[in-house]
């Protein structure tokens, strides 16, 4: 059996031991991973939700198990310290040797901190570790003010990071703009304006000069070039990185004389029996600091080992990125370097977007672009670059949304789908037509999105438009992860009882699970084990609203959205709403669903804010998650003249039934004391309108970006025939529900319709009655209030106050 040594575990270095045992190399070599950090290979590029959301677990890339297979080790918290080429041994901190017939470097890189006096004075800090973050984490908890030197992708999301622990943060860049690599001047202007509205001051086009201290050593401002100075408590330095190459230089492997490992095309370096990837390599003549580049050198170096022919010759540096909730991409040739080059602009100020498109001399081969705001057709455009005959005659339809009723763009075949592995849209229709319909297998075949990922969406609708077009069936898998829909799986957990994710995905499913599938299941397991969503493994699955327990918005604060059912709301609560939004300086409105809304509040102010609406007798409205939001109501008999029906007490009692229960997407609902319709009951998911004998019921409305009036599903029912109508109705939607589908994309797509769906509601056609009415049941049972159990839990309220700190710097009540 040969050995193989990898020095260093991080993203690249693992992606290596996956692609060679994904090829069955274990079969002909023995594995060795020897990394230096304390813990397995992590989620490097989602480090920053470390800070909101996420831990060490969560993002873990080693699944549980992985290294248990027959020959592979991982050493952990072992360092090389040294590296004899001519025994092929490597040489741990701990004195041991470990023989190599392949070793590879997948050192990565180290930060680099500018030669400014002060910068190591106490409060100065780097951001590339866990480690490192929970260093800032720690001494950012009585502190209020934070600052990042270096105003590029990672710079950015430092500066998010800081934020979201509370202190007021600053950006400092020395080039013009920020994102100085990514984006151009009218970009960079509009990512500012971006970045200074969610609360982080920029400063760019500046020289640091000095790190100030106080008398103790630590950090009291940074003084710029001309004198002037900004004072700040906490520096982080996040101005690019250098390759980690010492141990190349010691064993005297040729270097780059501006610093890494150089290789040819094998990833191989001056020694044959070593090999190099990712930001220690010099490869194509460059560093290359993105890890999908660095993941296509470890499926090179896989097929080198195994007696393939794989190179390396470059890689596609397009990105795609949110930075605090912007989007910014660039690709291909962004800056127009090419002779010839032409640019296509579109600037819309309100909305906050800029594109950029550059073009070859004739315009009708593209060549890169820019875009800020909104990226949503990032993969399209990219897959179109070098493409010739590819652009259509008015290239501002590329930046503009398509118009109403116009036919979908498609992509011509040679536009390169996934760059990682230069694979085009033709060799997907080709493997396409040879048989292969499934995702999971056209990407095996292909290799398209077995790379950095970002074009697996394309993948995706490539074989979705070519299997329709042959007329075949299209697999309704949820995602690659699962081959069954949404109501499959939830026919899953409800029948075996399932309780985790990890358990469904390792009954039923592949992988460790992606955007798509986690927040699904999490919706499910809500619904079927009825626990507190922030639980355990449970808290990784939420979407970004459902982990804050509040509403994301565009400025990186968050809404607060109390419950007041049915519209109804007594003077004392009005009061309390008040008080809150006067003591912490919170926008109010009031919503199109009769609840007020409270906007502007940081992360670390929710908790307090909940303690004085629950102490005030308010609960969460749920408005962030996919869950039943209002039951609207006008004032009813009680009130009006016209009315025939209480709808006022009808509306509070459906909500506080419904409150809670989590679906596919969100429900609305309505109820009218009248035929006049006051309370727009026939543009809801339940609407519900009185009548001399009872209430009719509608359902399957919505008054959304596509309208739909709710149909008839029955007259002149009782109240307890309403209310045990919408419990059937609700609990089979929420059975056969896709991913994302409100009721009225739902009943247009479940086979037989709205008589269906009597049918099964009102004759039990199906005879799921009994379990129906069973589920409602427990939910109504153990419905508890989110805030109210994060409150009186302190290990949930350390998953919020764990990185604000709320107890020792904003007091419970106070702003």
């Amino acid at each position: 059996m040969k050995q193989l040594v990898v020095v260093g575990h991080g993203m690249v270095g693992h992606r290596l031991v996956e692609a060679i045992v994904d090829r069955g190399g274990l079969a002909t070599w023995s594995v060795t991973v020897v990394g230096e950090e304390p813990r397995p290979a992590y989620d490097r590029v989602a480090l920053t939700s470390y800070f909101t959301d996420a831990t060490a677990e969560d993002l873990c890339l080693v699944p549980g198990g992985f290294f248990e297979a027959d020959g592979l080790t991982l050493r952990t918290g072992t360092k090389v310290v040294g590296i004899d080429r001519p025994a092929q041994h490597v040489i741990l901190d701990t004195g041991e040797r470990l023989r190599y017939d392949a070793l590879v470097l997948a050192t990565g890189s180290y930060p680099f901190v500018p030669p400014i006096d002060g910068r190591d004075g106490e409060g100065c800090f780097v951001y590339r570790t866990i480690e490192d973050l929970d260093a800032i984490r720690g001494y950012a908890e009585s502190r209020r003010t934070g600052l990042v030197i270096g105003g590029g992708l990672l710079g950015l999301e430092a500066a998010n990071a800081l934020r979201s622990l509370g202190l007021y943060a600053h950006v400092v860049e020395m080039a013009p703009r920020l994102m100085p690599l990514q984006v151009d001047g009218p970009g960079g202007e509009l990512l500012r304006h971006h970045i200074v509205g969610r609360g982080v001051e920029v400063h760019t086009g500046v020289q640091t000069s000095a790190v100030l201290t106080d008398d103790s050593g630590a950090v009291r401002a940074l003084q710029f070039a001309d004198g002037s100075e900004v004072e700040t408590e906490l520096v982080v330095f996040s101005a690019g990185i250098r390759p980690r190459d010492e141990l190349a230089r010691q064993c005297g492997l040729d270097v780059h004389e501006r610093g890494g490992v150089l290789v040819d095309e094998a990833c191989r370096t001056s020694d044959p029996a070593v090999f190099a990837i990712g930001e220690v390599a010099v490869a194509a003549g460059r560093v290359y600091g993105l890890v999908a580049p660095g993941y296509a050198m470890a499926e090179v170096v896989a097929d080198r080992l195994l007696g393939g022919d794989g190179a390396f010759t470059g890689a596609d540096m397009s990105t795609k990125l949110k930075l605090m909730g912007v989007d910014v991409a660039s690709f291909g040739d962004a800056f127009a370097t090419a002779e010839g080059a032409q640019e296509v602009t579109f600037t819309d100020s309100v909305a906050g977007v800029y594109k950029k498109l550059v073009v070859d001399a004739t315009g009708s081969v593209l060549l890169g672009g820019i875009l800020v705001g909104d990226a949503s057709t990032y993969s399209e455009l990219r897959a179109l670059v070098g493409a010739h005959d590819a652009l259509p005659e008015r290239l501002e339809d590329l930046l503009v949304p398509p118009r109403a009723g116009g036919a979908e763009r498609e992509l011509p075949a040679a536009a390169v789908v996934c760059s990682c592995h230069n694979v085009t849209k033709q060799t997907l229709c080709d493997a396409i037509a040879r048989g292969q319909c499934e995702l999971a297998g056209l990407k095996r075949d292909t290799k398209a999105g077995t790379g950095c990922g970002s074009c697996s969406t394309l993948v995706k609708k490539v074989l979705d438009t070519e299997l329709t077009k042959a007329g075949l069936e299209v697999s309704t898998a949820l995602c690659e992860h699962f081959t069954q829909t949404r109501a499959e799986l939830d026919e899953i957990v409800r029948r075996e009882r399932i309780g985790s994710f990890a358990d469904l995905v390792a009954r039923h499913g592949t992988g460790r699970g992606c955007d798509i599938c986690k927040p699904v299941v999490a919706s499910i397991l809500a619904i079927r084990t009825r626990s507190y969503i922030l639980d355990g493994e449970q808290a990784g699955l939420q979407d970004t609203n459902d982990h804050m327990l509040a509403n994301l918005q565009k400025d990186g604060t968050y809404s607060v959205v109390p419950r007041l059912p049915g519209g109804e709301v007594t003077p004392e609560k009005l009061i309390a709403i008040g008080e809150v939004a006067r003591d912490f300086g919170l926008y109010t409105k009031v919503t199109g669903g009769q609840r007020i809304d409270l906007f502007g509040a940081h992360a670390e102010q929710l908790p307090a804010i909940w303690q004085r609406l629950v102490a005030a007798g308010m609960e969460s409205g749920h408005a962030y998650g996919k869950a039943l939001r209002t039951v609207k109501s006008c004032v009813g008999n009680t009130w009006c003249r016209y009315g025939v029906q209480d709808s006022v007490a009808m509306a509070v009692d459906l909500e506080l039934r419904y409150r809670g229960l989590r679906a596919p997407h969100k429900i609305k609902m309505a109820v009218s004391g009248c035929a006049r319709e006051c309370a727009e009951a026939r543009s809801k998911d339940v609407g519900v309108i009185a009548t001399e004998k009872g209430w009719n019921l509608y359902v399957c409305g919505n008054g959304g970006a596509v309208p739909r009036h709710a149909d008839l599903l029955a007259a002149d029912l009782s109240s307890e025939e309403l209310v045990q109508a919408i419990d059937r109705f609700l609990g089979y939607y929420l059975r056969t529900g896709m991913r994302l589908e409100r009721t009225s994309t739902w009943l247009e797509r479940i086979e037989g319709g709205l008589d269906h769906v009597r049918a099964v509601v009102f004759d039990d056609v199906l005879g799921i009655h009994d379990e129906l009415d069973a589920e409602m049941a427990a939910h109504i049972r153990d419905y508890r209030d989110e805030w109210a159990e994060t409150l009186a839990d302190p290990q949930r309220l350390a998953r919020f106050t764990r990185h604000v700190n709320l107890g020792s710097r904003i007091p419970v009540g106070a702003p």
